[in-house]
């Protein structure tokens, strides 16, 4: 497969989607205290990071996320129900695991794995 058999449109749109999603989760208004706790940050710590920084390679990480999500998903015969099942699959079956991983080496809770 090559990249121009993705729908880039989609692929803004998936890495766009996943941006506010993750912006909402981390809020106040859901996970946003409970994540700080878990991972140990302050407010003012979080309020001096490099927003920039964060939030610029956020995005670019999510656009090469849903870049080679596409990719997998770019066959002709993957349909809406493959695509969703794909999707459900690579984040939990990929990216919570690897996060669980990473996050037992760090000696985090399991609070800390569960909202990331």
């Amino acid at each position: 497969m090559a990249l121009g058999d993705i729908n880039l449109l989609a692929v803004l749109a998936a890495a766009l989607g996943g941006f506010m999603v993750g912006g909402l989760w981390y809020s106040p208004l859901l996970f946003g205290r409970a994540w700080m706790t878990a991972a140990g940050l302050t407010e003012s710590q979080v309020s001096n990071g490099n927003k920039g920084k964060v939030f610029g390679f956020t995005f670019v990480f999510l656009l090469v996320m849903a870049c080679c999500l596409a990719l997998f998903l770019a066959a002709p015969e993957v349909d809406l129900v493959a695509g969703a099942l794909y999707g459900f699959l690579t984040g939990f079956g990929w990216i919570f695991f690897a996060v669980g991983v990473l996050a037992l080496f760090e000696q985090r809770s399991w609070n800390y794995i569960l909202i990331n």
